[in-house]
């Protein structure tokens, strides 16, 4: 009799073991590549349509004054990665595509959170920060530290961007499909190889890059690239096809860990360049390859909802979208993302876009959905990615050591949707630094440019200060520095002493 109650005690605790760690909720992060905060139906925009994300907004939250820590890349996902602003570290701008590791290995990630709490976490996508522990590297072997030893169970990823080489995915910490026949060799320095570049042989690419902005090195599928590469033919994806491979291998990530909880870091290239959108989305828009890359991203997003749903988890799984800065539409090709805008605004009533310190720069798109948990709503609190490592910490009761994430803040119930409150401060990162406070901002002084002809970006540099009140002037059209001197005065102290906070990663 004691050895049945033994047996049946035991049969209950594992099972409730196993309903405990089924509640645990499922998190999928998606994250657009230079999407802008008008890019989206949901978001106001009226000359494109995302039903999919619009479907994903109305039964969740949609946030308004949500941001990426910066108006590049690398350094909002480093920001992301670490919960650290990435200026107080050295070499988190935006990175080469044979760079060196720049996440630190040795301390709490969004990933090793997840982790932490007994998730299983993957990454599928652009990564962008970095691999092995130098420049050099044998891209035919064993390629490590990278997106693995920061916390991710598995990785399937492209090095950098899509106009960078090497043009390789890596599944783990290898090449996929590597052949040693066709050694893979990569420079950013000098030519590599035999191979024609976009310079030399303009007559070979189905698109024309920009003038200059450096997408004239090596020809792969036809289009200029950043950088030298040589070799790994068998290994190259192509550009038409390489999102729907990774949209294949987000669905098999859910479909593999659904019976578990799960975080999936599902890192979207749309709409970055080269804007190469599949056969079944090319002039679909209206709007150029750049509007057609914004509906190939939008059905990604359908589909990986189908996936949730098709596994029974659409209850029990928090699905977040965002983007990793603001828009730009000239940024290295001649793909008529220009001349076909036909009225579309990406940035809304924001005034700048990538590269920027104007708010174009880092507000952007944020919808949060939990069905069944989170109401359908609109939130104008202020709220940023860099929050999410320590808001996940929250909700899944896991301590970040002291000294790590040391800029991110809890605001799970803003996402929640709780509280209508976020962040009271908010540093942001574009070509000068500005802070947000309440609906004041100040840009700091920059001798920077204040507007970059290649790209058609105003830069937000300006040799004076700079203060918006953004509750009537979200276009930051009128600054009043000059009017509110006390509140520059204030501004300007607490951004030093954000800055002059201890910075304990590096």
């Amino acid at each position: 009799m004691n050895k049945k109650i033994y047996f049946l005690t035991s049969l209950f605790l594992v099972f409730s073991f196993g309903l405990f760690a089924q509640q645990k909720p499922n998190v999928i992060y998606i994250y657009a590549d230079d999407l802008g905060y008008g890019d989206l139906s949901c978001y106001g925009a009226t000359k494109i349509n995302t039903p999919n994300l619009d479907r994903l907004s109305q039964q969740g939250i949609r946030f308004t004054n949500a941001h990426s820590t910066s108006a590049t890349c690398t350094p909002s996902r480093y920001a992301l990665m670490t919960g650290q602003y990435p200026w107080r570290k050295s070499g988190t701008g935006i990175l080469p595509g044979d760079a060196a590791l720049i996440v630190p290995a040795d301390r709490t990630t969004l990933p090793k959170l997840f982790r932490m709490a007994g998730y299983k976490t993957g990454i599928v996508g652009k990564w962008h920060l970095g691999l092995g522990n130098a420049v050099e590297k044998n891209w035919n072997g064993e390629i490590s530290p990278g997106p693995n030893e920061i916390g991710f169970d598995y990785s399937f990823i492209f090095p950098a961007t899509a106009d960078r080489v090497p043009t390789v995915f890596l599944e783990n910490h290898y090449v996929v499909a590597r052949d040693s026949a066709d050694p893979i060799e990569v420079s950013y320095r000098n030519k590599v190889g035999n191979e024609p570049t976009g310079k030399d042989h303009p007559e070979l690419l189905k698109m024309k890059s920009s003038p200059g902005q450096g997408h004239d090195q090596t020809i792969v599928n036809g289009i200029g690239r950043i950088g030298f590469m040589s070799g790994g033919k068998t290994s190259r994806w192509t550009d038409e096809e390489m999102p729907l491979t990774f949209l294949q291998k987000a669905k098999n990530f859910i479909d593999e860990n659904k019976s578990h909880p799960f975080f999936l870091y599902y890192s979207l290239t749309e709409p970055h360049v080269p804007r190469m959108p599949s056969t079944m989305f090319k002039g679909k828009s209206g709007l150029g390859y750049r509007g057609d890359a914004i509906l190939q991203l939008d059905w990604a997003v359908g589909e990986i909802l189908k996936q949730v749903k098709a596994a029974g988890l659409e209850k029990n799984t928090i699905i977040i979208f965002s983007s990793d800065n603001g828009p730009v539409l000239d940024d290295g090709y001649q793909d008529e993302a220009v001349t076909k805008l036909n009225g579309h605004t990406p940035w809304g009533a924001l005034r700048g876009g990538k590269y920027s310190a104007f708010e174009a720069g880092t507000r952007v798109p944020f919808i949060v959905s939990w069905p069944g948990t989170i109401k359908s709503k609109t939130s104008s609190a202020l709220i940023c990615q860099i929050d999410l490592l320590a808001s996940f910490s929250g909700l899944l009761h896991q301590e970040i050591p002291a000294g790590d994430a040391m800029d991110s803040e809890n605001i799970i119930d803003a996402l929640t949707g709780k509280s209508t409150k976020g962040r009271l401060v908010l540093v942001e990162q574009g070509g000068a630094l500005s802070i947000i406070k309440g609906n004041w901002k100040y840009i700091e002084t920059n001798k920077g440019i204040p507007y970059e002809k290649l790209t058609g970006t105003e830069t937000g540099n300006l040799p004076l200060p700079q203060l918006y009140d953004l509750s009537n002037d979200l276009g930051e059209k009128n600054n009043v520095a000059e009017k509110f001197p006390e509140i520059v005065k204030e501004l300007q102290e607490l951004l030093r002493q954000i800055k002059e906070k201890k910075n304990t990663a590096n």
